[in-house]
């Protein structure tokens, strides 16, 4: 079993920037792709960010390019999503997922593909 745990959400104005992190424990999360999602109150969850086991390729939604970016440090069984130009939109519930078994491109937006979550860490950007 994998565990994730979240960390870095907080209050933020907007413009600002925040880094999350999630930890994995209980096995080494090296080999499984990561990926970044949230959820705001009474929408569906959404796909944030992903990126491959090996850091090499990485996957955005079109609403983050150019402001987000996720990476990983295999040593540390960890990911991180690096969030800037934060804006009022951008408040949700951010959660991390691994998933083992995640290869084609389109596979990383798709939470179903996913095999762990964690808990989320809120994130709000307010004035």
């Amino acid at each position: 079993q994998v565990q994730l745990v979240e960390s870095g959400g907080g209050l933020v104005q907007p413009g600002g920037s925040l880094r999350l992190s999630c930890a994995a424990s209980g096995r080494t999360v090296s080999t499984y792709a990561m990926g970044w999602f949230r959820q705001a109150p009474g929408e569906d969850r959404a796909f944030v960010a992903a990126i491959s086991w090996s850091g090499g390729s990485t996957y955005y939604a079109d609403s983050v390019k150019g402001r987000f970016t996720i990476s990983r440090v295999n040593a540390k069984n960890t990911v991180y999503l690096q969030m800037n130009s934060l804006k009022p939109e951008d408040t949700a519930v951010y959660y991390c997922a691994a998933g083992p078994r995640i290869g084609r491109p389109t596979d990383y937006a798709a939470g179903g593909h996913y095999d762990y979550w964690g808990q989320g860490t809120q994130v709000t950007v307010s004035s």
